[in-house]
């Protein structure tokens, strides 16, 4: 559903995305994944609805299904670094600044498909702050939507996983944190086709504060459009 006037969702940590949901990385990832696509006579239409929210060597799975597996990982190694050294029209989020400095001193992590340097490079050219805990590709063994990196989030908050709230804006991530029993928030305009708990258009209609009564609650205020 969208957010109507105001909904208060309460939680005791965040689990955050990144691409999509923090971070505007969109005209780099069309630009690489249309290199690829032309390059495996793909139609970039049809691959660009796959990729959004997995690894890439998961996307190329799907879009490959008959490609050895090891054949996948190595280009996703080349793609990987070519994400990487490309940050031209990378921006943040409406509103993800303010939305990230809010939550300094609060529960919170990151759990993104990109390796480490990709994030590192991604939320620096947009200006954000990395959160403490983070979870990257190289912290899990299957990608989105796959719930494995919600719930390794989850864990080291040391927060069972129905008192988590993901923000995603991808259907792999959305079902990663269904899949983990969270509840979602879905962030941008991919994600209301997915059936989020809630849907914003972006981060300036999210206001989360400690509920200041010890009890260690988030309360999570969502605005409507």
């Amino acid at each position: 559903m969208t957010a109507t006037p105001t909904t208060v969702l309460t939680a005791r940590a965040l689990l955050l995305d990144m691409d999509g949901t923090l971070v505007n990385s969109d005209a780099v990832v069309e630009r690489c994944w249309r290199r690829w696509s032309e390059r495996h006579g793909l139609d970039f239409d049809e691959v660009i609805k796959v990729v959004h929210g997995r690894q890439g060597y998961a996307s190329m799975a799907v879009l490959l299904p008959e490609r050895p597996m090891a054949e996948n990982y190595a280009e996703n190694r080349e793609m990987l670094a070519q994400e990487t050294a490309d940050v031209e029209g990378v921006v943040p989020i409406g509103g993800a600044p303010a939305f990230m400095a809010s939550l300094a001193a609060l529960p919170h992590a990151l759990v993104t498909s990109a390796d480490t340097a990709l994030a590192k490079a991604r939320m620096g050219a947009a200006g954000l702050d990395m959160p403490l805990v983070q979870v990257t590709a190289e912290s899990v063994g299957a990608s989105k939507p796959d719930p494995e990196g919600f719930l390794k989030g989850a864990a080291e908050l040391g927060v069972d996983p129905a008192d988590c709230l993901v923000f995603e804006d991808s259907e792999a991530g959305i079902a990663a944190g269904r899949a983990a029993g969270m509840r979602v928030v879905g962030v941008g305009p991919r994600a209301a086709a997915f059936g989020p708990d809630v849907h914003v258009l972006d981060l300036r209609q999210i206001a989360v504060e400690a509920a200041g009564d010890g009890s260690g609650e988030l309360r999570v205020r969502v605005h409507g459009a």
